[in-house]
């Protein structure tokens, strides 16, 4: 089940359905109104999985993504699907999520997660940095408790966690022979303030003032009416941008497969699919050293791929000025990403469901 079918969530699905051995039914919703979603999502999931499971017949287990009120929909559809296992997957949280300026912090959302939480008889997390700042927020959270607070409850939720990467689509994917002229600069995240899109416009206008010699990509999911920083580097570096906003998956390949450098300055990132892909075709990381990228990037490449936060254009233009070298010092991490494609991954999430379903039968 996922709420929010759109983007890295919707990848998530598809890879489920079209890779794993088990017969998958989904129950979705469009990638819109996330705050709605999370209020009043369960309602019509719930409805939605009465249907499903009238047409399908018997559902051994469910998989639920994190943007819905698991206890709600449980709740909602307790008579439908009597007692199977629930899995939550989470691909981010609200208590962690960085709060844009002027914005308004409420822990409505933050306390919607942790119901969730608390209902799930496993919690998924895509990343062992995610878990691990999740459990770090949560105290302080609850402490805020007028009574009756739910603190002595964090320690049993945490022993129903593991870390279970998303699997990512690779098979189209090579690691290329570029012949470098004008290195190919790629910034493949989402248009919105938690991926710091002000940082990387003002590092590559700086760079280009500087007179080194690169062209751009800015591609993307986008849903800001004016990304002015964006639209800067646009005007400005004109021709220099080969690329502009969201790309169909077939030319987003072909684009991968012409990258040099894939650079962030995300100031959150629980995964990193995007960066997954740039980093399976070769292309140099340019990544902050810290959210998940220091746990994405194996220990023997850390040193070069990442940088000190707040340092992009120094490492950026460093790699610029020397690809060859920086190119040798990160030798062998496209064959590393291999280990998240979806052809080996699925063997962990069909093991996993398989052995959840067994362990929950022997219980009854």
């Amino acid at each position: 089940m996922e709420p929010y079918y759109g983007g890295s969530h919707a990848a998530w699905v598809d890879g489920i359905k079209k890779n794993s051995k088990h017969t998958i039914t989904c129950v979705t919703h469009s990638d819109s109104y996330w705050r709605w979603r999370l209020r009043g999502g369960a309602v019509t999931l719930a409805e939605e999985t009465k249907a499903a499971v009238k047409a399908v017949g018997k559902i051994d287990l469910a998989l639920v993504s994190g943007m819905v009120d698991l206890s709600a929909w449980l709740g909602l559809t307790r008579q439908t699907l009597r007692d199977i296992p629930t899995v939550l997957y989470l691909h981010e949280n609200q208590l962690n999520y960085p709060v844009k300026p002027g914005e308004k912090v409420s822990d409505e959302f933050s306390l919607t997660n942790w119901r969730s939480l608390l209902a799930a008889d496993e919690i998924w997390f895509n990343s062992a940095f995610q878990r691990r700042a999740l459990f770090e927020a949560l105290p302080s959270l609850l402490h805020k408790a007028p009574d009756l607070s739910h603190e002595y409850l964090i320690s049993g939720v945490k022993k129903r966690t593991r870390v279970v990467p998303v699997g990512v689509d690779l098979q189209d994917l090579r690691v290329s022979t570029r012949k470098i002229e004008t290195p190919l600069i790629l910034w493949n995240q989402r248009w919105d303030y938690d991926k710091n899109p002000e940082e990387i416009a003002s590092s590559i206008l700086k760079l280009a003032d500087e007179g080194i010699d690169f062209d751009i990509a800015l591609v993307g999911e986008n849903v800001r009416k004016n990304p002015h920083e964006l639209l800067k580097v646009k005007k400005e570096l004109g021709e220099r941008v080969v690329e502009f906003g969201f790309l169909p998956r077939d030319e987003y390949l072909r684009l991968l497969n012409r990258t040099d450098v894939v650079i962030s300055a995300a100031k959150h990132e629980f995964f990193g699919i995007s960066v997954v892909e740039a980093l399976a075709v070769g292309a140099i990381p340019v990544l902050p050293n810290h959210q998940s990228y220091p746990e994405l990037v194996p220990e023997p490449w850390r040193m070069s791929a990442l940088y000190t936060p707040g340092r992009l254009v120094d490492r950026l233009r460093d790699v610029l000025l020397d690809l060859d070298l920086w190119s040798s010092s990160v030798k062998g991490l496209a064959e590393e990403m291999r280990k998240y494609d979806w052809a080996i991954m699925i063997d962990i999430y069909d093991s996993l469901i398989e052995s959840i379903i067994r362990e929950y039968g022997h219980n009854l």
